[in-house]
């Protein structure tokens, strides 16, 4: 495994610092086939195999898209040539508007392919967990990003000004994306894959900004695009920050117990203080609570849906609103979904002899943690500075940058005017700790002094089993019934023993990914069915070869007549 992190590392930095297209896609494939390596490095288990496979089917179908993308784009000049796919010659000469548009398709396939758009994000919930976690760390905060790079460097920059209806397609992708994703983390009970499907919900909401970027742009509010481009951006900086300190934590929870089932884990907190608290705040930045800097991107992107009825379409007064419904609804249900992460795998008592004998993480590990909590708090309480900063990206796209934050008074934020909105993470942040200081000082001064221990109240039974505390699926069962039974096709199986068995019950849930059954299973066969017939190929004698050339020559002959 060690020679492909490198290699990974490399092919990242190649694709955002390409300036044509043939660097790009190679840079985009070597950084494919390096992290294929990575996802693989279990090659004994067969899972992983399997999850590997997946990645590398989609990554091939993405790189396609984008060359084909790409293509469209190079020849909208006088013809293709080493030339035309420099990024400055496909920006001088501009597609027509029916090659932007095919290439606007393109780019949300191939980008999304890689980011994990819905419905092409079946690749994350297997390879992620696959991964070592430091691997899945730089996939899902960093690699998913280098994808949002990707649309954002062709569908911005190269595919010359969006048309009124651009934003329209990627916002009906992102709302739904949003909230899949959380609701696919509520239904898994592994930590990696809980963590793995929260990508999801994320880019959905970084594309959630893009659409709204490209809807403002279109209809003549550059001001407005300007702040939902900014919004875009800084939640893939804080996304970037607190899914890598995720998966650090969950790596080493998996280090220190050998477990990545919730239901053998609990308890932590007291063998893992460090470890536990650095995953509060990870927890709480990806749900979107301030002070932390998840609340502080999802709430710039509020501010711009909130300023659609200002468009003169009323396709996207309509449809603008209903995505932010869809967001509003993600949010939500990510504060559930990491509510019950963290109380599952750190709250209660241990569900396990692992979990009851784990020991904290190594000085590094506990370090880069703090690192990133650290840099989760400064970017919620301190945003300011990292708008700002985010304008030197900004201004080129859309043209106009957004009003500097850096020099507001008491580290304000005032993203479109003071009458309107404005938020202050500095003094959230004080009003919090002040709180908390106060209540704690009071709890001490005026309670009780003496310790009493006692057992817990168990309903009457003499039994203290640890596992008759909340479940992974016990905690989400409410969400599973009101939304698992209709999109995942969840159901729940119980087994009961008869009277005078002592025999315990069992429950056990199924589920099913839609994406998966009725997209990739049926053209999966079809392509299974086709290579089937297409062996047939290989046993015809010369005359019918010979025949099968003469054919294809004609048929490329007449498609070049027709295309000239």
């Amino acid at each position: 495994m060690l020679p492909f992190y490198p290699a990974f590392l490399a092919g990242m930095m190649l694709v955002v610092l390409a300036d044509d297209a043939f660097t790009f896609l190679f840079g985009w494939e070597f950084m494919s086939l390096a992290s294929f390596a990575l996802v693989v490095s279990h090659h004994g288990v067969a899972e992983n195999v399997r999850a590997g496979l997946v990645y590398l089917m989609m990554a091939a179908f993405g790189t396609l898209a984008l060359m084909l993308a790409f293509g469209l784009l190079a020849a909208g000049g006088e013809g293709v040539s080493l030339q035309a796919l420099s990024f400055s010659a496909m920006r001088a000469h501009g597609p027509t508007p029916l090659a932007a548009a095919v290439v606007l398709g393109l780019a949300l396939l191939g980008a999304g392919s890689k980011a994990g758009l819905v419905p092409l994000h079946v690749w994350l919930p297997l390879a992620h967990p696959a991964a070592p976690s430091h691997v899945s760390a730089l996939m899902s905060g960093v690699m998913t990003k280098v994808a949002v790079y990707g649309f954002i460097r062709i569908v911005f920059d190269l595919a010359g000004p969006p048309a009124w209806w651009w934003g329209v397609p990627v916002l009906l992708v992102a709302g739904p994306t949003a909230v899949a994703g959380v609701l696919y983390a509520l239904m898994q009970t592994d930590v990696k894959r809980v963590l793995a499907c929260s990508t999801i919900e994320n880019i959905g909401i970084i594309f959630v900004g893009l659409g709204l970027a490209l809807a403002f742009e279109a209809n003549g509010a550059p001001a407005v695009a300007a702040l939902a481009l900014t919004a875009a951006l800084f939640h893939v900086v804080n996304h970037a920050l607190f899914k890598s300190l995720l998966f650090f934590g969950a790596g080493a929870v998996l280090v220190a117990t050998g477990e990545k089932r919730m239901g053998m884990l609990g308890g932590l907190i007291h063998a893992m203080p460090q470890t536990a608290l650095a995953m509060l705040v990870g927890a709480a930045a990806i749900s979107a609570l301030p002070p932390l800097n998840g609340f502080v991107s999802e709430w710039l992107t509020f501010q711009a849906i909130l300023l659609s009825p200002d468009l003169p379409v009323w396709g996207l007064k309509m449809l603008i609103p209903a995505v932010g419904a869809l967001l509003a609804l993600a949010a939500a249900l990510a504060a559930a979904c990491f509510v019950r992460l963290y109380g599952i795998v750190f709250l209660g008592r241990p569900r396990s002899a692992a979990a009851s004998q784990a020991r904290e993480a190594d000085g590094f590990t506990r370090t880069a943690m703090a690192s990133l909590a650290v840099l989760c708090l400064a970017a919620g309480i301190l945003p300011g500075p990292v708008i700002d900063a985010l304008q030197g990206a900004v201004a080129p796209l859309v043209g106009v940058r957004m009003t500097g934050q850096g020099h507001l008074a008491w580290l304000s934020i005032i993203p479109v005017a003071e009458g309107r909105s404005s938020y202050n993470g500095f003094l959230v942040f004080v009003f919090i700790a002040l709180s908390a200081s106060l209540a704690a000082l009071a709890v001490h001064a005026f309670g009780s002094r003496a310790v009493r221990r006692a057992p817990a109240w168990d309903c009457g039974f003499p039994g203290d089993d640890p596992l008759a505390q909340y479940s992974a699926e016990s905690f989400a069962q409410p969400l599973r019934r009101v939304f698992g039974r209709s999109l995942f096709a969840a159901r729940e199986t119980v087994t009961m023993p008869p009277p005078g068995d002592m025999a315990p019950a069992r429950l056990s849930v199924s589920e099913r990914d839609p994406a998966w059954a009725f997209l990739f299973a049926p053209l999966g066969r079809a392509v299974s069915a086709l290579s089937g017939r297409a062996n047939a190929i290989a046993h015809l004698n010369i005359r019918n070869y010979l025949a099968l050339v003469f054919g294809a020559l004609v048929l490329l002959l007449v498609v070049l007549a027709l295309w000239a």
